[in-house]
């Protein structure tokens, strides 16, 4: 029960210690120069992992477990494997396409 005692003392003064340290060093020159660099390579590491969409994509989970299997279920279904000229309704739509292609030519003379 002694040591729980001395555990917690320890801690504790070594985060007061610890956050009296950084105010003071934040202002110096060498304190901005690191921080500059721990928030470049903070902003790099977040956008190089995608951290911000994988944590709203977990928090979402969690929160909506049902929706987010129905969400699967619909995106696995919604990319079948299947090449684009093998959808019967691919000839109609490349003859819309040609359509509206024609029509802005003929717009734009």
């Amino acid at each position: 029960m002694h040591w729980l005692i001395i555990l917690s003392l320890k801690s504790i003064l070594s985060s007061i210690i610890g956050s009296s340290f950084y105010q003071w060093f934040q202002g110096t020159t060498m304190g901005i120069w690191f921080q500059k660099q721990v928030d470049r390579f903070m902003q790099y590491f977040a956008e190089r992992y995608d951290l911000e969409l994988a944590k709203k994509d977990a928090k979402f989970r969690k929160q909506y477990p049902l929706a987010a299997e129905r969400l699967d279920k619909l995106e696995g279904n919604s990319h079948p494997c299947k090449e684009l000229h093998e959808f019967d309704a691919y000839p109609d739509l490349i003859k819309r396409i040609e359509e509206m292609e024609r029509r802005l030519k003929i717009k734009a003379k």
